[in-house]
């Protein structure tokens, strides 16, 4: 593990921070932090500031290597971490992706208000629990032959809804329609094939979750009326998953042929766990499809748990899906590296974008943006921790010219799962959630003390700094009503 940063941390404003570039540490470019000064103590102590003063050191990198409020320490990358890659000159990682390719949340809104489903939320979160299988390995529902499979990586959220898991309006509002193109079966090894064939329809595990939720706080009348969302008390819910093992695999397969590659390039980093090749290599190209292939499962997987949902609320409440009115808001990916357009320095380039643990935050007018959001920006969504709050935000044009068009992704983890089990037993956990209204169906032992609300940030002062700052805009706040666990 990299051991916690102890260089230069200039203070820029009251929302961002900046690692100096340093030539003879191999720097091309400045780090730059967003955190205020509770968030930055927590930081000092953490090795994420490490790996940012080393993605400053990667070749073609435009701008500067940032991290987002929630930033804590990764796999290469910090989690929290975006950095843009010149196409001609610069480089892809896997680091700068992650393991959970397009890990990521969904938000739906309902026409239902918490008294009507308050006396069956038991009942609607044992349904949840039984018919969405959550946990590590867990096999769905979906049978797929490795034919199939391969439709799944090629096109995405649309494979679902074509099969009936949802509806044309889903696609629309989902980031990228919920494909990427580029996408290759052929990228993939048996082994993450395999991995894939049994798990589309699940949760997953550790911080993955389906979470029934609660309007608590309005703070853009304009945007919570474009989303549907009408008063405090309107019932939402929340899917937080990526692509399962498949996209696991993905990331494992391509360490050790990046490591390779970066050797065979010449390309000298301070931290292996940045293995890389340029964007426009063999390698590249290769891991690129694969990565696309693995978020397209991502996108397919939460279509159809969004589809089961709608179906549990049908049964569960005896009510009919005009009545529920349960349509998605929007899909974000968390994990992902995509080919984008953006001005710099008054010229428009084609760069290779990296968020890994951080959410696009396009701003208005950008065609990315669905056309019924387009005048507004794009929305974004952050899930808190299963105890406190999540919210609904937008992207800005500061976040267009500061950071890439990128904004933060959660509350960011300050424990280690290790040291969050030590410090709370999960019946603890249990027992205050529960005294606080909230059900919680969980599959793991350990997962609510992994996952206890101690062992993150403060979401509220995570998003605090986004909307202070301008980089997203705050539009509403979620509490939760019950949690589904893997």
């Amino acid at each position: 593990m990299a051991r916690p940063y102890e260089g230069k941390l200039e203070k820029l404003d009251d929302h961002r921070w900046r690692i100096p570039r340093d030539p003879d540490l191999g720097m091309r470019t400045d780090g730059i932090v967003w955190a205020d000064d509770v968030l930055i103590e927590d930081l000092r102590t953490d090795a994420a500031l490490t790996q940012v003063q080393n993605v400053a050191c990667m070749p073609g990198i435009v701008g500067c290597a940032m991290a987002m409020p929630d930033c804590h320490y990764g796999y290469g990358f910090p989690i929290g971490g975006v950095a843009a890659f010149d196409v001609d000159e610069g480089v892809i990682s896997p680091g700068g992706v992650g393991y959970d390719i397009n890990c990521g949340v969904r938000l739906l809104r309902t026409d239902l208000e918490e008294q009507d489903v308050r006396p069956r939320l038991d009942a609607l979160s044992d349904h949840l629990f039984r018919e969405i299988p959550a946990g590590v390995g867990e096999k769905g529902k979906v049978r797929l032959d490795e034919r199939e499979l391969r439709r799944v990586l090629e096109q995405g959220a649309g494979w679902a809804v074509a099969q009936g898991y949802g509806e044309p309006g889903d696609l629309e509002a989902t980031e990228e329609h919920g494909c990427l193109e580029g996408a290759d079966p052929d990228a993939l090894s048996e082994r993450a094939l395999k991995r894939g064939l049994p798990q589309l329809g699940t949760v997953g595990s550790g911080n993955h979750f389906l979470e029934i939720q609660r309007v608590d706080e309005i703070c853009h009348a304009e945007a919570a009326a474009r989303a549907g969302i009408e008063a405090e008390g309107q019932v939402m819910i929340m899917v937080h998953t990526g692509s399962r093992g498949l996209g696991y695999q993905v990331c494992d397969d391509s360490l050790k042929p990046m490591q390779r590659a970066a050797e065979k390039y010449g390309i000298d980093l301070p931290d292996r766990q940045l293995a890389c090749a340029p964007v426009d290599s063999h390698e590249g190209r290769r891991y690129y499809a694969g990565m696309a292939a693995a978020a397209n499962y991502g996108w397919a997987n939460r279509q159809i748990i969004t589809h089961w949902i709608r179906q549990a609320f049908e049964r569960v409440l005896g009510m009919g899906a005009a009545r529920l009115g349960l349509q998605l808001i929007y899909d974000v990916a968390h994990n992902v590296a995509k080919f984008e357009d953006h001005e710099v320095d008054g010229e428009r380039r084609r760069l290779c974008v990296h968020r890994k643990g951080a959410t696009r935050a396009f701003g208005p007018g950008r065609e990315e943006v669905p056309a019924r959001w387009r005048d507004l920006g794009q929305p974004v969504i952050i899930p808190g921790d299963m105890g406190t709050a999540s919210w609904l935000l937008l992207g800005t044009e500061a976040a267009m010219a500061l950071t890439f068009g990128s904004t933060c992704h959660g509350a960011g983890r300050v424990m280690s799962r290790t040291a969050a089990t030590k410090a709370r037993h999960s019946r603890e956990v249990a027992a205050d959630l529960r005294a606080r209204g909230i059900i919680v169906r969980s599959v793991g032992k350990k997962t609510l003390a992994e996952e206890a609300p101690q062992a993150y940030k403060d979401v509220d002062r995570v998003v605090g700094v986004t909307h202070e700052a301008g980089i997203s805009r705050r539009v509403a706040r979620m509490t939760p009503l019950a949690v589904v666990k893997g």
